[in-house]
C-alpha cells in the first residue's frame, strides 16, 4: 500500500458507534447568541505528550458553563483504557496510576461519551490549540470523523482582555494566581477543567463591559487581536 493511501484509509467503525456518531448535532455557528446566556463546554485534557500528531489522551475533564455559571452537576470525566502506555514522566505528572489506565474506558467510548456532553456547544481550554489538535486527530483515527466544533482559547481571551497585565507569556497558574482564585488541586484534568471554567466566568463579564456580549463579537475581537499580535512581531 502506498503511503497516500495509508494516510486516506478509512478506519473500521461498530455500526452501534456510527450510530452515536451520526446523532451528534452540528456544531452551533457563532453568531447572536448572548455570551451570559450561552452554554460553553470547557475543556481540559491529560495526555501522554504534547505532540498532538502521536501523543494520546489519558484523560477527559470537562465542565458546562451556562447562564454565566458553572453547572457542577454537569461534569464529565473519564480515563481512558490504555494498555500500552508505559509510566513516564507525563503519567507522574497527572498522577494517573497505570492500574487506572487499565481499568479505564475504552477509547472510543469515551470518546463518543465527550461528543454526546458537548453536543452543539463550543468549546473552551487554556491553549485550545492543543486540546483541538489532539481531539481531532483521535476522533479522525478511530472514526473518521471530522471534529468542528468552534474553540475559544483563553490564553488568547485573557490578554485581550486584560491588555495592562505587565506579565510576559502568563500561564494559567498565573492568570489563577492575577485573579486571586483558589484552586484546590491542578494536573488533573476535571480539576483543571473547573479551574479554567471559573476563568471564563470573569472573562465573561469583563467582556460584557467592554461591549462584547455574543459569540460573533467574542469570535471577531479575537481575530482582530492575532492579526494586531502578528502585526506587531
Amino acid at each position: 500500500m502506498s503511503l497516500l493511501k495509508w494516510l486516506r484509509r478509512k478506519p473500521e467503525v461498530d455500526p452501534r458507534d456510527l450510530q452515536r456518531l451520526s446523532a451528534v448535532p452540528a456544531p452551533l455557528v457563532p453568531g447572536e447568541q448572548l455570551l451570559a446566556e450561552q452554554r460553553f463546554v470547557v475543556v481540559d485534557l491529560e495526555a501522554t505528550g504534547l505532540h498532538t500528531g502521536r501523543d494520546k489522551i489519558l484523560s477527559i475533564g470537562a465542565v458546562a458553563v451556562e447562564d454565566s455559571a458553572i453547572h457542577m452537576g454537569l461534569q464529565f470525566e473519564r480515563t481512558l483504557k490504555r494498555h500500552e502506555i508505559k509510566v513516564n514522566e507525563s503519567v507522574l505528572i497527572h498522577q494517573i496510576a497505570p492500574s487506572e489506565l487499565a481499568a479505564g474506558i475504552r477509547p472510543k467510548t469515551a470518546l463518543l461519551d465527550f461528543l454526546d456532553f458537548v453536543g452543539d456547544s463550543p468549546l473552551v481550554a487554556f491553549h485550545a490549540d492543543f486540546d483541538q489538535r489532539l481531539l481531532q486527530r483521535e476522533l479522525r483515527d478511530f472514526f473518521g470523523y471530522s471534529f468542528k466544533h468552534p474553540f475559544f482559547d483563553l490564553a488568547e481571551l485573557a490578554p485581550l482582555l486584560n491588555p495592562d497585565h505587565c506579565m510576559r507569556q502568563p500561564r494559567m497558574d498565573d492568570w489563577i494566581e492575577y485573579f486571586g482564585l483558589t484552586v484546590m488541586q491542578r494536573h488533573n484534568a476535571c480539576a483543571d477543567a473547573l479551574a479554567t471554567a471559573e476563568l471564563l466566568l470573569i472573562f465573561i463579564k469583563q467582556a460584557a463591559r467592554q461591549d462584547i456580549i455574543t459569540l460573533k463579537q467574542l469570535d471577531t475581537a479575537l481575530h482582530n487581536w492575532r492579526r494586531r499580535q502578528g502585526s506587531s512581531m
